[in-house]
């Protein structure tokens, strides 16, 4: 997904769901409905959402500095994490609500709830569709586009609530409605949230194995040995690898040439750092750790 078209669902998506959230909240204050207000306080979050991760992927793009000297690429981790901790927060307000109107039901309009929940599956929908391209390479896009599908399904629940009250007239479908969505949203944000902790914490991202890494190095034609390997996330795209590698005086060109190639096609790891080191030296690596497998 280019800049220029990200930049584009981004306007479009932050536009509509901006919309949307007004409409929903005035007819959800207006037909008494929790589960509408469950649902635009999520969709309100998610505009934020949206703005985070517009703003990351801007900052993402600004050139390395003599301060900054990756850039600001860490800023699309940190987008990510905000956005999860604001679903969260905004589950565990509604959570409360939702308690408490399933002891006190009030009435509910469930004709304004399935027209306006409607229009959120339009809308959802069409936005997801915006960032499906640039979310199989970038969890900030890909945490998007989740919210954005994740959003259409909690729709269809609010229609569905809507649909049973009005042939039923049980109040406190509302509430349960309400609660079922706040699952929904939490069982898809908290994979968000440990990703993003992940991350912050320079973690190995989730695509890459270590041990497969590991192994491919190994294959390499002069490569002995493999120590004081460190792979973590720059971004929430971008890879960054460091190792030592002892290698064979006679292939260490070569060698690390194929090395580089490797981690490029086959993990898309582009930043990398290889230092080589002569087989004597190989059991006196002084950044290698004791522990270290």
């Amino acid at each position: 997904m280019t800049p220029d078209s990200l930049d584009r669902a981004m306007m479009t998506g932050v536009s509509l769901n901006l919309i949307f959230v007004l409409v929903e909240f005035g007819f959800g204050f207006f037909s008494g409905s929790l589960a509408l207000l469950a649902d635009a306080g999520h969709n309100a979050s998610d505009v934020v959402g949206l703005l985070l991760a517009w703003g990351a992927s801007f900052l993402a793009r600004r050139p390395p500095s003599q301060k900054f000297t990756f850039g600001l690429r860490r800023a699309t981790i940190y987008a990510a994490f905000l956005n999860a901790v604001l679903l969260l927060a905004a589950c565990a307000v509604i959570l409360w609500e939702a308690i408490i109107r399933l002891n006190d039901p009030a009435p509910v309009a469930g004709l304004t709830m399935i027209a306006v929940a409607a229009i959120g599956v339009v809308i959802n929908t069409v936005t997801a569709i915006l960032f499906m391209q640039g979310s199989k390479e970038d969890a900030n896009i890909r945490g998007a586009f989740l919210h954005m599908a994740a959003d259409a399904a909690v729709s269809v629940g609010v229609v569905l609530a809507g649909v049973t009250i009005m042939a039923t007239g049980i109040g406190w479908i509302d509430p349960v409605v309400s609660i079922i969505i706040i699952v929904v949203i939490v069982w898809g944000t908290w994979d968000l949230f440990a990703e993003s902790v992940g991350l912050a914490m320079d973690a190995v991202p989730r695509r890459i194995d270590i041990k497969e890494v590991t192994h491919a190095l190994a294959e390499v034609p002069g490569v002995l040995e493999i120590h004081a390997l460190h792979v973590w996330g720059v971004s929430t795209s971008e890879v960054v690898l460091t190792a030592h590698l002892v290698i064979a005086e006679s292939s260490r060109k070569s060698s690390l040439k194929e090395a580089q190639s490797v981690l490029r096609e086959r993990f898309a790891i582009t930043h990398t750092t290889l230092q080589s080191e002569d087989p004597p030296g190989s059991q006196a690596c002084a950044q290698q750790p004791r522990n270290e497998v």
